[in-house]
């Protein structure tokens, strides 16, 4: 069944086990995800790319799997299993008796209210509402063991990421200040040439551990029951990370929206459920990184055929002044 064929049976009155009289279809990147007031239900592309490949429906369900199995770390009750697609005598139906023709990955679905983007541009986040987020993710990272190499090695990673993300952005066509590029890729690899005890430390103290990889506020649902879903799961590389380096990502996302002390005050969180305290300088170094390298993935992004190629090259400015500005404080 063609993919836009089977969007369309999916899109019908009674494809899924809720009712779903105002069912809503979202398309992202590597998926569509179909939605009901209770539920969500995401059907990954039959797309292929450097980083992984859905091209039949086998490896649709393992990646589904794979999905449900790691999001489950920290939104058990968001993530309630894979089911299959068939087509029955009454057409295409999520869950049905048959022969599967593709997979879905089948959620709860969230309160828009309660995630923390939409509460950071309503201005509704209440002091402290963080809180119960913040020590799910500390419990999260303390649980994990270590997953990294060398120094030497995770230093030398660093600097190679650092370098190919700059390969991107001085491209005359991303269209972005080479100048404020340089000046924050310098300062990130004087980091890492002339201080490399700083990073050497973080994995001494075997703080390098499988994380969530794209803990972004679009993600983080807040309340009495809070969630972490959406993680980077099609590779693990890229999950391992410092959690210093997931937080700092967080507070520049956060800040990016107008809230800097939004994930300032996660971090003060985990620094005092753990007792780690990445120093300043460190926090600084990771929020650098990963500014360019959001600037990087806008870049990319703006090249692909679409209409938003002016939204995503100036996203990408937008991370390239962030970059700046937080190298400022490297010295």
């Amino acid at each position: 069944m063609l993919p836009a064929d089977l969007v369309a049976a999916l899109s019908r009155p009674g494809a899924f086990p809720d009712p779903a009289p105002r069912l809503e279809v979202v398309e992202t990147h590597l998926s569509w995800v179909f939605l009901t007031e209770t539920h969500a239900y995401k059907l990954k592309k039959p797309v292929r790319y450097a980083f992984l490949d859905h091209r039949t429906p086998a490896a649709r369900r393992r990646a589904c799997a794979e999905e449900v199995r790691l999001n489950r770390r920290l939104a058990p009750t968001v993530y309630l299993g894979v089911l299959p697609v068939a087509r029955t005598e009454e057409g295409v139906r999520a869950g049905g008796e048959g022969a599967p023709i593709d997979w879905l990955v089948h959620m709860r679905r969230l309160a828009a209210d309660r995630m923390l983007d939409r509460r950071i541009a309503d201005g509704t986040l209440r002091p402290g509402e963080h809180r119960g987020a913040a020590a799910l993710l500390a419990r999260f990272y303390r649980g994990q063991p270590f997953a990294g190499g060398g120094a030497r090695d995770h230093r030398r990673g660093l600097e190679r990421e650092i370098l190919a993300t700059r390969h991107d952005l001085v491209d005359p066509r991303a269209g972005l200040r080479v100048g404020a590029v340089d000046a924050a890729v310098d300062a990130a690899l004087g980091v890492i040439q002339e201080t490399p005890g700083l990073l050497d430390a973080r994995v001494a103290a075997r703080r390098i551990v499988e994380c969530h990889g794209d803990l972004r506020p679009e993600h983080v649902a807040l309340g009495p029951v809070p969630a972490v879903i959406d993680c980077l799961e099609f590779e693990r590389d890229l999950r391992i990370l410092d959690p210093a380096d997931e937080l700092a990502f967080l507070a520049l996302e956060c800040e990016r929206l107008g809230a800097p002390g939004v994930g300032e005050a996660f971090i003060a969180e985990y620094r005092r459920l753990t007792g780690d305290r990445p120093p300043p300088r460190l926090l600084a170094f990771y929020a650098v990184l990963r500014a360019l390298v959001r600037a990087k993935l806008a870049v990319w992004h703006a090249r692909e055929p679409a209409d938003e190629a002016a939204r995503w090259t100036a996203r990408a400015g937008v991370y390239v002044e962030l970059a700046r500005d937080h190298a400022r404080a490297l010295g």
